[in-house]
């Protein structure tokens, strides 16, 4: 075990702004700094309870807000390291810790003598001397221990410990089996005429994979660069079929299996939130959200239901019928010929093909073009430094400078697959932002982790519009993340509600069909020649393709979701039949046996959004309804990004979303917009969000 001061967590760091030192910190650091940070964090704790001074909002609240700051900085270096760049020892680590920090957590939420004064500065607060953010910290420090247990008697108490620990240990076996499922399966093709029609860049990027594996030919693996563009485009049914089954099969038998961690992970937050009082698990998340209770997202689910499914059923029809005019009427359109009939369809349609718009996204002028967006919008500027240190060498570091040139952040940018990297696109803070009590202004690192088109010998990374959508997205998490302006730790971009957190990036995604901005970078990358006119017409018209089902496709995750997370008794059943039956309000294609798409939802099993899944079709009328503004000024308007800044982006969790989006809007949202970007027609443009 190395020696404390030795340890790199537990030294100033000489890297710029701070950094984490990355390739100092070795697994064996972890360990003997997370029990360092414990100690730390109970000394803290312990001046807060033994003071003799009365319990006060500065003394108590602000004192606990600002405390524990090693040890969130280890344990969230090594949960971001654990799914960016992990190994077996790394999982093995995570496993050993994770009952270990759960219990830390407990400790603090189940202290008597911390909540009793805690309950005091509720209590008896001054309110007229306190901030509105101050206010918000105060309530929702004394909701968040109430919800931890504080309130529950000694052995309901020592059952949420149980759950808790039992819980998170559950969430990291659940997300270890998910990722051994998809590095286990490969698909190895000899035969080039199976993958005629393939494009040049997924069959360059499988010879690769092949190559690095031993074998002849062209691999394709369950990654997104990989899978996404094989469903697409490759003629071959059969191989087709494999794939598919192959993916959407992951984690559900052998040692891999999520099956019954699903019903373990489920029963257990239904107890835990039934012993908190409230009757279903849901009901215990949605207190906390935008939403309120169960009823306003079913009557969002509702609304988008009746809008979409007319038009989604006349999506899938027409699929069927490209399919039927290439194949014979006697086609029978199964799951894992859609996105290549679709395509074709597309193609028929618009003449539009999303591959001839990859040439023209080489990654590297993808990266000037959005932070040349973000420079135009808000003035900022990003340089990368070679001086802050990276934990792979993929792994670009910038500074953020704001227009006035002081520092703002850094931003750590991962782009590509591994197999030591989990799969999706995610954003996350390696530091959050806050204001110190001697009032200087600490602020964030932040990260955006993708699993984009990989570069081969012959080509650069070419994105597709896809990819480029998903950079805008999670560069949107980044710029709430790089504009947080709060004073309290627990009050920094992005630490809202899950409800309003897609905001920022689901807004970003707008600017993707925007001629103005695809003329600032998207050149071919091999004769420099901008992107045609026609080409971004094309996009733009074929936006909407689809449309209907892709709203229907996402309705039908977060019936899922409610499926679980609205039940009043514990699940007993069969996860895979359960799952199906969530489904079917909104099946459109063919139902298939053995597929589960549960056992690797990771979003809802393992990744925050248990119960909250809605959060995306909750955001996305925000993101259309507050992107009417900027387009009624010009789509790319600096006046009205400098308000979205000042008024959503800033501020954090220090006052409530609706009132945030509110002073940004002038108004609550509507559908309307929504129905209107997608092309829809229907009398549920009514819809509103209430606060």
């Amino acid at each position: 075990m190395s020696a404390l001061s030795d340890n790199p967590f537990l030294v100033p760091s000489a890297a710029p702004h701070g950094a984490l030192p990355f390739p100092d910190i070795r697994l064996e650091h972890y360990e003997p700094a997370i029990m360092e940070g414990i100690r730390r964090h109970d000394e803290e704790i312990a001046l807060i309870t033994a003071q003799a001074d009365s319990p006060t909002f500065e003394n108590t609240i602000a004192a606990l807000d600002y405390s524990g700051q090693l040890l969130e900085q280890v344990s969230t270096a090594l949960m971001n390291l654990n799914e960016a760049e992990t190994s077996d020892e790394m999982q093995d680590l995570v496993m050993r810790l994770t009952p270990v920090l759960t219990e830390h957590s407990n400790n603090v939420t189940l202290n008597d003598a911390l909540f009793r004064r805690i309950e005091a500065v509720h209590q008896t607060a001054d309110r007229t001397r306190l901030t509105q953010a101050q206010q918000r910290l105060l309530d929702d420090t004394y909701r968040a221990f109430v919800r931890g247990g504080a309130g529950l008697d000694d052995d309901a108490k020592q059952r949420f410990r149980q759950l808790t620990a039992e819980l998170a240990q559950l969430t990291v076996r659940f997300n270890q089996n998910h990722l051994k499922a998809t590095n286990a399966f490969s698909l190895h093709v000899t035969d080039e005429r199976q993958l005629e029609g393939m494009p040049p860049t997924a069959m360059a990027a499988a010879a690769e994979e092949a190559g690095a594996r031993g074998e002849t030919g062209w691999t394709f693996t369950l990654h997104a660069p990989s899978y996404v563009p094989f469903m697409t485009y490759c003629p071959d049914r059969d191989l087709r079929r494999q794939l598919y089954m192959a993916y959407n099969t992951q984690a559900t038998e052998g040692e891999t299996s999520n099956v019954d961690v699903v019903r373990q992970m489920v029963n257990l937050r239904l107890e835990l939130a039934q012993l908190l009082g409230y009757p279903t698990y849901a009901d215990y998340v949605l207190e906390e959200r935008m939403a309120k209770d169960i009823a306003h997202v079913s009557e969002m689910y509702d609304k988008l239901l009746a809008a979409y499914m007319p038009a989604a059923q006349s999506d899938v029809a027409a699929v069927c019928q490209q399919a039927a005019d290439n194949e014979g009427e006697a086609f029978s359109l199964m799951p894992w010929d859609f996105s290549f009939y679709a395509e074709r369809l597309r193609k028929a349609r618009y003449q539009f093909d999303k591959e001839k718009l990859r040439p023209y996204f080489k990654l590297e002028n993808v990266i000037d073009g959005i932070f040349g967006l973000a420079t135009t919008l808000y003035g900022i500027t990003f340089r990368e430094n070679r001086e802050i240190p990276v934990y792979h060498p993929d792994v670009k570091a910038f500074e953020v400078m704001d227009a006035d040139g002081t520092f703002l952040a850094i931003l750590y940018a991962d782009f590509f697959p591994r197999e030591s990297k989990g799969s999706g696109a995610w954003m996350t803070n390696y530091k959050g932002q806050w204001r110190n009590p001697d009032g200087t202004d600490s602020r964030p690192h932040v990260s955006i982790t993708t699993n984009f088109t990989k570069p081969t010998a012959d080509t650069p990374a070419l994105l597709t519009y896809d990819e480029v959508e998903t950079f805008l997205h999670e560069f949107g998490h980044a710029l709430h993340g790089i504009f947080s302006a709060t004073t309290y730790p627990s009050q920094c971009s992005p630490n809202v509600a899950w409800d309003f957190v897609e905001l920022p990036s689901q807004l970003m995604e707008n600017f993707g069909t925007s001629g103005t901005f695809l003329h600032t970078f998207a050149r071919h990358y091999q004769t420099g020649e901008p992107i045609p006119d026609e080409l971004i017409d094309r996009l733009v018209r074929a936006k909407n393709f689809n449309a209907g089902y892709a709203c229907i496709r996402q309705v039908s995750f977060g019936l899922l979701d409610l499926a679980w997370y609205t039940r009043t008794e514990p699940f007993t059943g069969d996860v895979i039949r359960y799952e199906k039956e969530a489904f079917s309000p909104t099946r459109l294609l063919p139902e298939l046996d053995e597929t589960c798409m549960s056992v690797q939802f990771g979003h809802i099993m393992s990744g925050g959004y248990a119960a909250g899944y809605y959060s995306y079709k909750w955001a996305e009328v925000l993101d259309a309804d507050a992107f009417s503004v900027f387009a009624a000024d010009g789509v790319i308007s600096p006046r009205v990004a400098r308000r979205f800044r000042e008024e959503v982006l800033s501020k954090g969790d220090s006052d409530h979303p609706m009132t945030l989006y509110r002073a940004f809007r002038g108004q609550e949202p509507t559908i309307d917009a929504l129905l209107q970007r997608d092309g829809i027609q229907a009398p549920s443009a009514q819809l509103t969000i209430e606060n």
